[in-house]
């Protein structure tokens, strides 16, 4: 699933094509992706105009002119296409099309329709149910050390899976919390209500670290994940840990024949690396 340095380089990706653009045409090719689309799509968005689109962890938000606001999730296999003009035959998994006044045609392609395309408005975005539980995003003025110990405190569960909770910190997936606990040094078998002062601090400073590090490689592309011009992410090449069982860790001078290097566990059924040496 596309964790949200890939949402925000898919946001970039959008912005100039979308903001302070009108909506001439909205087609809908299905029904219903994860949920039904509304009904009346087409008919609020047409002639309306993108005032901005902005991220809030995995979401898009497009905001119109009239208040109307687009949520757009890309699920699982979800991705966006920008077709500056002529775009191509809709093939079997393109499911909506925005096209502008300036003749741009923005696809989502959605291969397993987990993917959402909804309607809410500006004065009750907060309050939608996929959004009003969530955590602070990462990259807000509202997440550091102090809000992360808070939300921490007293939870017994380990950080791994603290981290990926979305009610504790909006936007992290698999890939991120375990590049951001080797690079914070914390073992992700560890209690999560011990993850206080300055371990909150270095994981804190570690997690904004990995994302910007992400968003600035253009994401990661392990299968789906695409930017709207059609380029691939290149963060896969940095990982630290994910995915390299087995091998030595970045400035690590232990022997992986002798150690057995990065190793892998299952943590609520999803794949865990880390180093045992450096990780505690």
């Amino acid at each position: 699933m596309p964790e949200l340095p890939e949402v925000e380089t898919v946001r970039r990706g959008l912005a100039p094509a979308l903001e302070n653009a009108s909506l001439t045409a909205v087609i809908a090719r299905t029904p219903k992706l994860r949920w039904p689309l509304p009904g009346d799509l087409a008919e609020r968005l047409v002639g309306n105009r993108v005032a901005r689109l902005r991220r809030l962890a995995k979401y898009i938000l497009v905001e119109m002119a009239d208040g109307c606001v687009i949520i757009i999730h890309l699920g699982m296999s979800g991705h966006m296409t920008v077709w500056p003009e002529n775009p191509p035959p809709p093939g079997r998994h393109d499911h909506v099309d925005f096209v502008t006044d300036a003749g741009a045609c923005i696809r989502f392609t959605d291969p397993r329709r987990f993917g959402a395309v909804l309607l809410d408005h500006i004065d009750t975005i907060n309050d939608h149910k996929l959004l009003r539980h969530l955590g602070a995003d990462p990259l807000s003025n509202q997440f550091g050390a102090k809000q992360l110990a808070g939300r921490l405190k007293g939870r017994a569960s380990p950080i791994k899976a603290a981290l990926m909770d979305q009610r504790i910190v909006a936007g992290l997936g698999n890939i991120y919390v375990c590049e951001s606990l080797f690079r914070s040094g914390i073992s992700p078998k560890r209690k999560s209500g011990s993850v206080q002062g300055v371990r909150a601090e270095k994981l804190a400073v570690a997690i904004r670290g990995v994302l910007a590090d992400a968003i600035a490689a253009g994401g990661t592309s392990l299968r789906d994940h695409v930017s709207p011009d059609g380029t691939l992410g290149y963060f896969q090449h940095q990982f630290s840990v994910y995915g390299r069982q087995g091998e030595a860790c970045p400035g690590c001078t232990c022997d992986p024949q002798i150690t057995g290097g990065i190793r892998r566990l299952v943590q609520a059924g999803r794949s865990t690396f880390y180093c045992s040496r450096r990780q505690r």
